[in-house]
């Protein structure tokens, strides 16, 4: 595409995009711009506010199909509200997005500044579980937290904020984010539907209950919690 042509294009989109703000809005925006030091330079802002509002109305969307019955979650806005999911993946397992001028790309080569004198532990090798949930809560019981891969690439996952996470959507096999499964238990009544399986993310305490989930536990494999369960020996 001509250079002027995806310029017009691009600036068109901020100015739509700012057209069809929803003015009830504004508040909260401000509120959490607030809360989580968002900073934006002028081109940027119109488009952050889009997404952050299209994602404000799935929560609430979801939330009133909660009190429905319809979900045994709830989600909230929290500090990713203006990220599209492919974003918030990319940050989640990646560590972040960087730009070009932050950090360069140097091309040489240096020598690894590794010391085995401040090694704390040495890891050995890795022991493989099962991929049943039976396995894993026979390790997570008698081992300790285990490392677990489960299909976090939905909306709800990026968004939750408690309950039991149970998403019909999630692909058992399609794993793309590793967490550590550091507990089980039930809410209420001992039933399948009720069963958790408490788990660690990477994203820190501003998501899901303070950077932990409760994932839906002997729901066949939700998420493919035990999929790729293992943990190392040291």
């Amino acid at each position: 595409m001509n250079p002027s042509l995806f310029l017009a294009a691009f600036c068109l989109g901020i100015a739509s995009a700012a057209l069809t703000r929803d003015h009830s809005l504004d508040a909260q925006w401000i509120k959490w711009k607030a809360k989580h030091k968002k900073l934006y330079g002028m081109n940027e802002e119109g488009w952050r506010r889009a997404v952050w509002e299209k994602n404000m109305k799935m929560i609430e969307q979801h939330n009133q199909e909660y009190s429905q019955g319809k979900h045994s979650f709830t989600m909230a806005m929290n500090a990713f509200g203006d990220m599209t999911n492919g974003e918030f993946r990319q940050v989640m397992n990646g560590g972040g997005l960087d730009s070009e001028a932050s950090y360069p790309y140097e091309g040489k080569v240096k020598t690894c500044r590794y010391n085995p004198k401040y090694s704390v532990a040495n890891d050995t090798g890795f022991v493989d579980i099962p991929s049943r949930e039976k396995d894993l809560a026979k390790a997570v019981a008698t081992v300790g937290p285990i490392s677990v891969a489960v299909d976090a690439s939905h909306f709800s996952f990026q968004f939750y904020k408690k309950g039991i996470y149970f998403e019909p959507r999630c692909d058992p096999e399609g794993l793309d984010h590793a967490m550590l499964a550091v507990g089980y238990g039930y809410e209420g009544a001992d039933s399948d539907n009720n069963k958790y399986w408490l788990v660690k993310n990477r994203t820190g305490k501003n998501w899901g209950m303070d950077g932990y989930i409760k994932m839906a536990k002997d729901r066949r494999n939700n998420c493919g919690i035990a999929t790729a369960a293992s943990y190392p020996t040291v």
